[in-house]
């Protein structure tokens, strides 16, 4: 089933989502549904908050995005659902690229991430990993990980950048936006 995406302003993309256990309910259904929902909206990652559910979830696909775009460092794209993670290390010299999200439609800009992150995470059989990302990969995990802790994208674009876009995160704010899936505002028209 395709969940609606909730838009920036929604108070759930703000908190620090709760680590689950493998008796959470619904969590098949609602992985099942989350790929679906990203798939939909031609995303490569998605975690519970923009579906407002505020648990350490997020899921990501890199594979078809890196065989489209190239990526120099030759590594593969993953296809992963990440539960309870937490990040070990963010490690290189920071680079620049440009992001996006799907809570934050027609908005992107250039966001600095170090190149190489070590994450611990669980699957969604709840077996535990812990393993080094690189690239793009370790760039979209990065992006879905601050969704986890409140984060997003627009608070890590230069000071310059924030301020030409505060009318149009407003106008998302406030649901008025065109976007090609389902969305939920914090404010309606």
């Amino acid at each position: 089933m395709i969940l609606p995406i909730y838009a920036y302003g929604q108070p759930v993309l703000k908190k620090i989502a709760e680590p689950i256990s493998p008796d959470y309910p619904g969590l098949p259904e609602l992985i099942a549904n989350m790929w679906e929902t990203m798939y939909q909206a031609d995303g490569v990652g998605l975690a519970a908050p923009q579906v407002g559910v505020s648990i350490r979830l997020f899921v990501v696909d890199t594979t078809n995005y890196r065989r489209s775009e190239g990526d120099p460092d030759g590594e593969p794209g993953v296809k992963k659902v990440f539960i309870n993670a937490l990040m070990l290390s963010e490690e290189g010299p920071l680079w620049s690229f440009e992001e996006g999200c799907l809570s934050i439609p027609n908005i992107r800009g250039e966001v600095e991430r170090p190149p190489i992150i070590r994450l611990r995470y669980q699957d969604e059989h709840f077996e535990m990993f812990e393993e080094t990302f690189t690239g793009v990969n370790a760039r979209v995990i990065q992006h879905e990980y601050d969704h986890i802790q409140g984060v997003l994208f627009v608070e890590r674009l230069k000071p310059l950048k924030k301020r030409l876009i505060q009318r149009r995160l407003e106008d998302i704010r406030c649901g008025r936006v065109q976007a090609d899936y389902k969305m939920r505002f914090a404010a309606t028209r």
